[in-house]
Order: C-alpha cells, then sequence, then structure tokens
C-alpha cells in the first residue's frame, strides 16, 4: 500500500534534510529573496469587487540569473535545482524517469498528453503571450503549442502598468501546455481585474473549450470571500468543462477556489537535497491558502470528510508545488514594474491552477462538471493505486495551527500527483 510505504520512508528522508539544510546555507550562490508582485496584493475595498493574482517570485541576488545560457531541454540556468517541464513529470510520475532523483539539471522526458482544450483566464493585454510561450517549449523540448489568444469583450485590452497579470499570463500558458503539450491552449484576456469583466472573460473561455473537445478553465486569480459569492458560483457551471482555481498564497479560504463548482488548487513544497539535486520528498507550503469556507456549504464530494470540515466547504481539493523557493521556470519577456527580464522562477498557487488543469486534461478522462471530477478525485483518495501522494508532513493554517495528515487536510487537500489515475 503506497500510504504504508511513504510513511516509512519518511524518518529516513527527514534525516537527510538536517545535513542537506546546512549545506543549502553554505551556497551563496543560490541566495535570493521572495517578492510578491503588485498584481498580488489585495487591498481594502477589493472583496467580491477586484480579483488578484496568486503569484510569488524568487528573485535572485542582483535581480537577474546570470550563467552561460544551457542548452535546450535543460534549464536556462544551471545548478539552481528550480524546477522544469521534465523533473515536474518526473516527480509526479507523468513520464518516464530512468535516473533516479528526478534532478532538474539531468531529467529531460517531458509530459506527451492531452487533448481538447484548456482556457486560461486572466486579466489586461500580454502582448508577447506567443513568442515567449514559443521560446519557453524550444527552451524544454516541448513541443510547439496550439496557441490563441481572445480578447474577452472583443477589443484588445490595454496593459497593466505594473505588470503583474502579463507575468501571470505567461505563467498560466506555459505550466498547462507543459502538462498538456498535446491541448490547445487559449489565452482569454479580460479587459481589467475586476470580477466583472473577469466573469465575461469566464463565459468566453467556457464556450470555447466546450466547443473544442471540452477540457478545463484555468483561474489564478481570486480574493477574500464576500456574501453573495455564492449567486455568482453558476458561472461555472457550463456542461463538459472542469474550472480549476487557485486556493490562494495565505491562510484561510478564497473565491472562487471555495466554489463548489470549482477544483480548489492548493500549494506544495519540493524538497531537494541542495547538493545532489535529488528529490527527498514533498510537504506543505506554509503559505499556502486553504481552510473551511466562511460562506459556501459543503458539497457532496466532501460528505466523507464532514469530520474535518464540518458544514462548509473545505479547501483545497488538490495541490501542486506552489512555494517559490522550490518554484519553476517562467520565460516572460514583458515589463515588470517598468524593467524587462527574460527568466523568472515562480511560485504562488498561480503555479498549481494551470498546471493542474494541464494533468487533469492528460489524465483524459473530461468529467462533466467539476463537481463531477471532484467526486472523482475523492472517490480516489485512498486507492491502494496510489493516485495521490498523500502529503504528511508540515503545517499551514492561521497560527499554523492545522497539520499534515493521513488523508484529507486543509494543507493539501487529498495530496499531489501521482501518475494520471483517479483524476
Amino acid at each position: 500500500m503506497r500510504r504504508a510505504a511513504w510513511s516509512i520512508s519518511l524518518v529516513a528522508t527527514i534525516s537527510m534534510l538536517g545535513s542537506a539544510q546546512i549545506s543549502a546555507a553554505q551556497n551563496q550562490s543560490r541566495k535570493g529573496h521572495v517578492v510578491i508582485p503588485e498584481s498580488s496584493v489585495e487591498r481594502v475595498g477589493d472583496s467580491g469587487v477586484m480579483a488578484h493574482t496568486h503569484l510569488r517570485i524568487m528573485m535572485p541576488a542582483g535581480g537577474v540569473f546570470t550563467g552561460a545560457p544551457q542548452p535546450n531541454e535543460l534549464p536556462p540556468f544551471s545548478g539552481l535545482f528550480f524546477e522544469t517541464p521534465a523533473s515536474i513529470a518526473c516527480i509526479y510520475h507523468l513520464a518516464p524517469h530512468p535516473k533516479a532523483g528526478c534532478n532538474p539539471n539531468e531529467t529531460t522526458a517531458n509530459p506527451t498528453g492531452g487533448s481538447g482544450a484548456i482556457a486560461v483566464v486572466d486579466a489586461f493585454d500580454t502582448p508577447n503571450a506567443a513568442p515567449d510561450l514559443a521560446a519557453f517549449s524550444a527552451q524544454f523540448g516541448l513541443p510547439p503549442a496550439v496557441f490563441q489568444v481572445v480578447y474577452a469583450s472583443g477589443t484588445q485590452p490595454g496593459l497593466d502598468p505594473s505588470g503583474g497579470w502579463e507575468l501571470e499570463s505567461s505563467l498560466d500558458i506555459e505550466w498547462s501546455h507543459a502538462l498538456a503539450p498535446n491541448a490547445r491552449i487559449f489565452l482569454v484576456e479580460a479587459n481589467t481585474n475586476s470580477f466583472s469583466d473577469l466573469f465575461q472573460a469566464v463565459a468566453v473561455a467556457s464556450n470555447l473549450v466546450a466547443t473544442n473537445g471540452g477540457g478545463e478553465v484555468s483561474m489564478s486569480w481570486g480574493g477574500g470571500e464576500f456574501t453573495q459569492e455564492t449567486l455568482f458560483d453558476a458561472s461555472f457551471t457550463t456542461p463538459g468543462v472542469v474550472y480549476v482555481a487557485s486556493s490562494g498564497d495565505s491562510p484561510g479560504a478564497v473565491w472562487p477556489s471555495a466554489s463548489p463548482n470549482v477544483v480548489s488548487a492548493g500549494g506544495t513544497t519540493i524538497s531537494r537535497d541542495p547538493n545532489s539535486g535529488t528529490f527527498l520528498l514533498e510537504n506543505t507550503w506554509q503559505d499556502a491558502g486553504g481552510g473551511p469556507s466562511q460562506v459556501e456549504a459543503r458539497p457532496h464530494f466532501q460528505d466523507r470528510i464532514a469530520e474535518i470540515v464540518g458544514d462548509f466547504r473545505g479547501t483545497p481539493d488538490f495541490s501542486f508545488d506552489a512555494n517559490p523557493n522550490t518554484g519553476v521556470w517562467v520565460l516572460d519577456t514583458n515589463l515588470l514594474e517598468g524593467k524587462r527580464h527574460k527568466w523568472f522562477v515562480l511560485g504562488g498557487t498561480s503555479v498549481s491552477a494551470p498546471s493542474l488543469a494541464g494533468i487533469i486534461n492528460s489524465a483524459g478522462r473530461f468529467a462533466a462538471s467539476s463537481q463531477a471530477e471532484n467526486a472523482f478525485i475523492y472517490g480516489h483518495m485512498f486507492s491502494e493505486r496510489g493516485d495521490f501522494r498523500d502529503i504528511i508532513f508540515g503545517n499551514c493554517g492561521l497560527n499554523i495551527g492545522n497539520f499534515a495528515r493521513l488523508g484529507w487536510d486543509f494543507c493539501t487537500g487529498v495530496g499531489s500527483d501521482f501518475g494520471l489515475g483517479g483524476k
């Protein structure tokens, strides 16, 4: 049984972490700091009115990554052990992994699945979306994407003055393509980050997915819960479409992640040996959003965890690497706060939503609705086949009062991915 094996191996793995952390502290070249972009800041009065991204940026010392560029199919810079499509595919068992450890600097087998469509909904225009996606795909040996930008209002939106939404769009299209390389990718751009404009974009995205073979709508944005949110949950019920929404980057539930009509995408941490890059274990990310909704009633697919969530919807459902310290490579050449970068390492549950949308797409089951998808996920939570990696190490939540545990918890939901079964 996979849960038992995972528990047995945990003690040995944790013992490796102490020496790994000491070694990491001695490596000055890997130091950096986490930046929260302007687009991810929620202000007083935004709740129910304006959405924000769930982005975290691992900014290297000096502000840019340096060193000789690496050849295609490898990370753009060596020795940093941040995640690539191939290393993620290795960790989550989405592609063959002939070399032990899933080292990003050695692992090149990418996911190969996907069909139908994934529509990413974001605010404002991203001028370099297509060339950046093409360059990202070339760097990591992914096939060229079948990609289209769609203006939700019929008119090209303006730019986000901060550039944060453009960075969000680059992340979303690149990682949904990375995890489902054969799915058609749409970027549906809302005029602004107001919920009214984003709802219009969700409606357009839903129609695009439904008429292109079914699939997923990814929403890496949200905000604090509000009393009237249940009135808008019907926005996520187009038949043949599964909606995936980020659970947020601070303790507690956010909306639309808390809607019973979405798959709530939570965050984890991938721990690696800092010398060899070997994957050690996956544990919680303390800043990941999650908790009981203050508004939404418990949906039927969570009846089996009623003793944990009580009468209210619990988030997240399903999780993915989101700690910016263990983040993913993203290429974006749009301006960010007045500066033009190229390669970023990003975290936050903004990474989780498009990535899990890609994994669900590649699983190929194409559920009739998000509730049907969640019912299937929760029904396979205790599968002997090991469809999920149960995260049993770490904590999260308000006052760090929630703990990872066997089965579902407020830190990571059912856990993270382990192959394409159960999705």
